[in-house]
């Protein structure tokens, strides 16, 4: 029996009005809102958090943001504090994923300075590693990892290092309807579960949570989450429909 409660997650991205992102959580809270098998997490734009929010009310569904500034408060135009989004009841932060790493700029450094704002407002980070075609067809996928997770996790202490999850996406994976192949998943899955072992002791390693974050579907999600350390999903594309991202959060049971 794994020590881990498989965990789904659903970054909805740039998608979903106020009103879009309630009717969409009410229909997954009817399907999923009571279950304690797999931890499930939405995460709406951060317009649509508050009316997420109060659908998710009684349920054991957990509400996450897709990004928070490390600064608490300031002159920062157009960003979101941690406690802006602990005072919306937000419960998980989606870090460093590969479209604000591209699109926006942001370093390892700048996604570690956020890591460490999230835990210290008692915020769960999903924090997102992979690597891009290129890099792939090179054979730097590991190297690539290693660096971008140890920088990631800089001055996390071994007490707080369970509350990370850990997101392995590869880049050429999301949104393509390319997958990795289960043993691809797996193997890197693995090799991250090793670097947490040298950082943070076996103990500690074999309670974080890894989750696989490339185009998972309910068709491949089986034989996804059947393997020894895939933990769960973070969930693009397939999470802004209830239907399939209830039948993935059904998967994630029957694999548990």
């Amino acid at each position: 029996m794994s020590l881990r409660k498989k965990l789904i997650a659903g970054n909805w991205k740039m998608n979903k009005t106020a009103a879009d992102g309630a009717a969409l959580v009410a229909d997954i809270v009817a399907e999923v809102g009571k279950q304690n098998d797999v931890e499930v997490v939405v995460c709406p734009p951060f317009t649509a958090l508050e009316s997420a929010a109060a659908k998710l009310d009684g349920s054991t569904i957990k509400l996450g943001a897709q990004n928070v500034h490390p600064e608490p408060s300031g002159a920062y135009t157009g960003e979101i504090s941690a406690g802006m989004l602990r005072s919306l009841f937000v419960s998980h932060v989606i870090l460093g994923h590969s479209e604000r790493r591209t699109y926006f700029g942001e370093t390892d450094a700048f996604i570690n300075q956020k890591v460490l704002a999230s835990l210290k407002a008692q915020l769960k980070p999903i924090l997102c590693v992979g690597e891009t075609l290129a890099e792939r067809e090179a054979g730097t996928t590991l190297k690539v990892v290693q660096t971008q997770l140890e920088a990631g996790l800089e001055g996390v202490s071994k007490d707080l290092a369970t509350s990370v999850i850990i997101a392995y996406e590869p880049v050429w994976a999301i949104g393509t309807g390319k997958v990795a192949t289960t043993e691809q998943a797996q193997e890197v899955h693995a090799f991250i579960r090793s670097l947490l072992v040298k950082l943070f002791g076996d103990a500690v390693a074999q309670k974080v949570r890894i989750l696989y974050g490339g185009s998972m579907k309910p068709a491949n999600a089986p034989e996804l989450l059947a393997q020894k350390d895939i933990d769960g999903g973070l969930i693009g594309g397939a999470s802004l429909e209830s239907r399939s991202f209830v039948e993935l959060v059904n998967a994630a049971a029957a694999a548990k």
